[in-house]
């Protein structure tokens, strides 16, 4: 039983990460864990632990991920883009 919570904590932190794809920076948000959680094991679950290799994994599968996990990938991979942009625009 410690071991599928573990590998639940893991799918569920590899969730977040996955959206973050462009900014390592940024804090991961509790709504791309929640939206995109069972998207990560179900497609990606082959890659876990390995955080790079399930981000990467997501974003070649994204046309297979939900709906609720497009939304938040796209929507926080906008918002890096823009702060990318800002930082950019002041130097």
């Amino acid at each position: 039983m410690t071991r599928i919570k573990t590998i639940a904590s893991l799918f569920a932190f590899a969730a977040t990460a996955i959206t973050l794809q462009t900014s390592p920076g940024l804090a991961f948000s509790s709504e791309a864990q929640q939206m995109c959680s069972g998207d990560a094991m179900r497609l990606c679950s082959s890659e876990i632990p390995d955080i790079p290799r399930i981000r990467a994994c997501m974003v070649q599968k994204k046309a297979q991920v939900s709906p609720g996990c497009r939304a938040v990938m796209d929507r926080e991979a906008a918002a890096a883009t823009a702060t990318r942009k800002r930082e950019a625009a002041a130097q």
